[in-house]
Parts: structure tokens; sequence; C-alpha cells
């Protein structure tokens, strides 16, 4: 069903699947966007690679409807998934996947990779990706590729939507110990999870997801915006986790945190204006003085459709 490498009609389709939500893109050979839509989260976890497999195809399904190319089987398809940096869950997931015939030829990236293509194409530069999950990588100016975090929501991810989601239930049990002050945090999150009281956090919390976690995230970000100091604290900490990935990186790669260092950052925590970026990009001109954050948005799914546009033999 492939056409010419330069023929336009072969479609290509990128995949940028978190914790929360998964986003796709639908192009053409020329890197034109036909249709786009997003869907529930795609992360990979162990056993789970056929749950996620049949979300893709199912946006998949979607995309081409919206595109009236309900008929046409994409030429290339590569997802980017958090987890999939590990390579059996990479391999579980493109088994599954190339058993639903999503398309010609599938790949699977770690959702890092993917963003990475966007923010800087070839060239150097730290990406920090911080949403439910956390993790930064690098490409030096020699070409070598080096990741820092990553580690997954049991060992890892701090500085993540997840990790600042339990340390806030933290944070409001000591203060009901009295190991920590008082915090209005207590109030605001009973609320949001509509508890009657703390002691019915701990069944919620044994059996919440890390993106019920991250959910917690704006209350905690609400909170603090009104001077509460353990929220603002928790802020400060998580700011603090996600530079230090950056300066790590620098270190690194560019021998030296003062050395001029492109950083782009992308996940639901580094939205534009958000309290938290406003926080690191004022923390990195003292901590990684070297630091030029990118201004445009890192757009993980168009950076898998540029990897999809490469493997069909089209120079991007």
């Amino acid at each position: 069903m492939s056409a010419g490498p330069l023929d336009p009609t072969p479609l290509v389709v990128g995949i940028d699947g978190g914790g929360t939500r998964t986003r796709i893109v639908l192009a053409d050979a020329h890197g034109t966007v036909l249709a786009r839509t997003e869907g529930p989260g795609t992360a990979l976890t162990p056993g789970m690679e056929g749950a996620a497999a049949d979300i893709i195809k199912a946006l998949i399904t979607d995309v081409l409807t919206m595109a009236e190319r309900t008929e046409t089987r994409p030429a290339v398809c590569v997802v980017g998934v958090a987890g999939a940096g590990q390579e059996r869950a990479a391999q579980a997931l493109w088994a599954a996947l190339a058993s639903r015939r999503i398309a010609d030829d599938v790949s699977v990236q770690a959702d890092a990779t993917i963003a990475m293509d966007d923010a800087f194409g070839d060239s150097a530069g730290v990406l920090l990706i911080a949403g439910t999950g956390s993790v930064a990588f690098s490409r030096a100016p020699d070409g070598r590729l080096e990741r820092c975090g990553g580690w997954g929501p049991n060992i890892g991810d701090e500085g993540s939507a997840g990790w600042l989601g339990r340390r806030a239930l933290s944070v409001v049990t000591a203060a009901q110990d009295g190991r920590e002050p008082e915090t209005a945090l207590t109030g605001a999150l009973l609320t949001a999870l509509e508890l009657d009281s703390l002691e019915e956090l701990i069944p919620w919390a044994a059996a919440a997801t890390p993106s019920a976690l991250a959910a917690l995230v704006p209350v905690v970000m609400q909170v603090a915006s009104t001077g509460d100091l353990r929220a603002n604290a928790l802020i400060s900490l998580c700011v603090e986790e996600l530079v230090l990935h950056v300066r790590t990186l620098a270190r690194r790669c560019f021998m030296d945190e003062r050395a001029a260092v492109p950083v782009a950052l992308a996940g639901g925590l580094m939205v534009k204006g958000s309290l938290i970026r406003k926080r690191l990009e004022q923390r990195l001109k003292s901590a990684v003085p070297g630091a030029t954050v990118r201004v445009d948005d890192v757009d993980a799914a168009r950076g898998a459709v540029r990897r999809a546009r490469r493997l069909l033999g089209v120079e991007v």
C-alpha cells in the first residue's frame, strides 16, 4: 500500500503517549497536518502494552476518519511513549501494534526521543520533560546522547506532577501529626478528592495511579498562590529537582553549566505561564547561567511526524 518516497499520497502518523493523555497527528509526506486528536494516556506499564496498543489503534482510526482517509493505511507510524526507553517494553508495544496492522511500518521510541526531534533536530541541547513523570535528555555538541532521571514513579520521577502530588499528601499527613505546621493544603486536597477525613487518604493513595496523583498539582499550585508556606515549599522543592536534571546534563555534555546550553521545556508542568515554569526559568539563571530557554513550545507528536517522514525517505 506504500507509494514512492516522494509521492505525496503516503500518510504518516506521529504519536506522543504520556501518562495522562496521548496526542496523535496525521500528516502527508510533505508534513502537512491533515488531522490531530488526543485520548487517554498510553505510558507503558508491564503487561499493559496491549491496552496501550488498543488506545493507539482507536486514535489512528479517529484521525483517519477526520481526514476522510479511512480506506488508507498509514505508511509509517512513529509512536513515542513514556516507558519505551526500556527495550523490553518497547518491543512488547511494537509487537502489539504490528499485530493490529496500524501502519505498513511501525517505530516505537521513548517519548523524549521524539520531543528532542522537535526541539533541536540534530543540534545540541538539553530537553527537560516534566509531566506525570520526569526525565531530561541531552545531545552533546559531539552528538553523544545522555539521560538524567526517568526512573519511573516507584523509584524516580523527581519533580514530576505525580511526585509532587504524592509529596503533597505527605505534607498534609505530617501536618495532621503535628510534625509540620498546619497548611491550607489539607482542606483543599480533601475537597478536591471529595473525602471526609484524612484517614480516607490511606485507601485512596494505595490505589492511586501516577496520573491520579498528578491531578492534585493544580490544587497545590492554587494553594501556593495564596501564600501558603508549605505549598510554596513544595513548589520550590519541585523546581530544585527539575533544575538539578538540567544542571547535571549541562555539566555532562557541555562541560560546565556556565557554557552556552540551549534548553527546551516540555510536559504538563512546563506549560507557558505556569507557576512552576516561571520559577524554573528564574532558578536556571543562577543554577545554570549558560542556559538559554527555547521560547517555542515543544510538540513531541510533531517530532514523531518528523521522524516518520525520515523513515519514509523524505529529507526533513
